[in-house]
């Protein structure tokens, strides 16, 4: 008996096949983000739900990764710094990295949003498949609505998620 009802979970855990998304997401605009507990590198825990109200963007991130290297730059000086004051958030999510390392990473791009911890890329996970490729961007609304994903760093597409981002800002 217990052998069955083992075997019926595995049968219906396979049989519930989660859906992929072009570029590996998990997820996609227009869906809740999928929660999770963020801790920061160096600073606090709490709940990306407990976000709500704000805009969110969240950067994942490593410090092995070039292009996130050169995205994060443009983070910094475009997205961050003029929208912190509007209610944005921007949070980079760094994959599989210890802490120390997470923070020389911090201090080397010289940011100053925040970077938090994603031992086993679980957070990553959420969001798109463990062998998806990092440098991807996911932007969420005041009420916790995905509404824009970015992959890789082109500026076409920066450009339009910080328009996206600001028109956002701008709503109340």
């Amino acid at each position: 008996m217990l052998f069955a009802a083992a075997a019926l979970i595995t049968v219906l855990t396979f049989s519930q096949e989660q859906k992929v998304y072009e570029h590996g997401y998990l997820v996609r605009v227009g869906d809740t983000a999928p929660d999770f507990t963020i801790k920061e590198a160096g600073g606090k825990t709490y709940l990306l739900s407990d976000l709500r109200g704000k805009v969110v963007m969240l950067q994942f991130t490593a410090s092995w990764c070039g292009v996130c290297r050169k995205e994060m730059p443009f983070i910094e000086d475009e997205i961050w710094l003029p929208g912190k004051d509007k209610g944005l958030v921007v949070i980079g999510i760094d994959r599989d990295e210890a802490e120390a390392t997470v923070l020389k990473f911090r201090e080397d791009m010289k940011i100053t949003y925040p970077l938090a911890l994603d031992p086993g890329a679980e957070i990553f996970g959420l969001y798109a498949q463990k062998e998806a490729g990092v440098t991807r961007n996911v932007i969420i609304d005041r009420k916790g609505k995905i509404i824009f994903l970015t992959r890789l760093f082109e500026q076409e597409e920066f450009n339009k998620m910080k328009e996206i981002i600001f028109s956002e800002l701008s709503k109340e």
